[in-house]
């Protein structure tokens, strides 16, 4: 084979080499990215906006995202308390403090990794259950170890599960209703309102998303 065929040869095969890798390009780089885009604004146009939640006209979260609602830091508090006439949301611990990212700033992410038997995990666990019965046993209203479910003193996978089962939002019930000065009855029927049923109704648990179930009581407050 002379040179002069040799280069011709190699000139073709990157001209063709070429040509796939911009048709390719457009193909997958531009087309398929704006056709999948299209679609998913067009049929899935909430979810593929990160399922917003708005209150008073602004963006307020994502129903797949959750958020604490705590008091301002004091001074001399590694952690803030919770803001107990809001409904509260499962704890937190997988996600960590630094001097960067604080729990539910949305940055960090992650469970425990603590076994069952982990000392520290045990405290926490302990720790959470005691709160939940003190803080949500009122004038009336006692709330008993066993009325406290899992989810209650247990962080999710994530840390940021952003619902909790019905169990839980009833035996807060009683505490949101006295310190926003509504009735046990116009409280429970929000949170029944606000509990979604099993996924195709037998995929998951019951639950109930807590900012959108605050939003709402926001709104009792207002009426």
């Amino acid at each position: 084979m002379s040179m002069n065929t040799s280069i011709r040869s190699t000139a073709r095969l990157l001209g063709a080499g070429l040509r796939a890798l911009l048709v390719l390009t457009l193909v997958c780089g531009v087309l398929y990215p704006l056709a999948v885009m299209g679609v998913g604004q067009g049929l899935f146009n909430h979810q593929a906006n990160g399922s917003e939640i708005t209150s008073d006209g602004r963006v307020v979260g994502s129903e797949l995202i959750g958020q604490r609602y705590d008091l301002p830091l004091k001074k001399g508090e590694e952690t803030p308390a919770p803001d107990l006439k809001w409904f509260q949301p499962r704890p937190s611990n997988g996600l960590g403090t630094n001097t960067v990212n604080t729990q539910y700033r949305l940055i960090l992410s992650g469970a425990t990794n603590r076994a069952g038997d982990n000392e520290e995990l045990i405290r926490w666990v302990k720790d959470a259950k005691a709160a939940v019965i003190k803080d949500n046993s009122v004038n009336g209203y006692q709330v008993r170890p066993s009325d406290v479910p899992p989810d209650a003193v247990t962080s999710s996978g994530s840390g940021l599960d952003p619902a909790i089962s019905p169990e839980y939002a009833r035996i807060q019930v009683h505490r949101v209703a006295e310190l926003n000065g509504l009735s046990v009855e116009q409280v429970e029927k929000l949170v029944n309102e606000h509990t979604d049923g099993r996924i195709l109704g037998f995929v998951g648990e019951p639950r109930v998303n807590v900012l959108e179930l605050n939003i709402a009581l926001k709104a009792l407050e207002k009426g």
